[in-house]
């Protein structure tokens, strides 16, 4: 990775991530009574309490509305749920005001269109592995991983590993 990709992770201070692509495969199970179901990698949710354990926080901002997110969230200790944002432009705006955040210590990860603005206003761009092409085109880093399996757990060590604490965060038992 280019040293100024790292110089720019070293100093993220909040990581707001989208949830369906990212989190998530994408994929929504809805059953005969309507009741919606995902599915979380727990690596993915293992990196995200790692990085708020070392004191990096973590946002949700996504266009949809799903209480599965709410209580993923909730268990992984993510306190900023942004959910049904289309214009995530004006959510990330609205999200770094109430934390007092600099736009240069924030990095925001996507998968689709409506995620380009909030990733372009982030000091750090990602896109997962499966990322619609024009996002992956626009993303500072591209994960190796698609999402829902292993992009945010690599998104939360790249960034780890740039402020110098993935070797001890590998060994932590949270």
């Amino acid at each position: 990775m280019q040293p100024s990709l790292i110089k720019s992770a070293a100093k993220i201070e909040l990581v707001v991530f989208d949830v369906d692509g990212v989190f998530t495969d994408g994929r929504i199970w809805i059953d005969t009574s309507g009741n919606e179901s995902k599915s979380f990698n727990v690596r993915d949710g293992h990196g995200v309490k790692l990085l708020l354990h070392y004191g990096v926080d973590v946002a949700v901002l996504s266009g949809r509305k799903s209480h599965a997110v709410e209580i993923r969230m909730q268990e992984l200790g993510v306190q900023d749920v942004l959910q049904g944002h289309i214009d995530k432009r004006a959510a990330f705006n609205e999200l770094l005001s109430s934390k007092s955040a600099n736009k240069e210590h924030v990095a925001y990860v996507g998968d689709d269109i409506v995620d380009v603005q909030a990733m372009q206003m982030a000091a750090l761009s990602f896109a997962v592995a499966d990322a619609h092409p024009w996002v992956k085109e626009r993303a500072d880093i591209i994960t190796q991983h698609a999402g829902g399996h292993g992009a945010v757990r690599e998104v939360c060590e790249l960034i780890l590993d740039a402020k110098g604490l993935l070797d001890e965060a590998l060994q932590y038992n949270l």
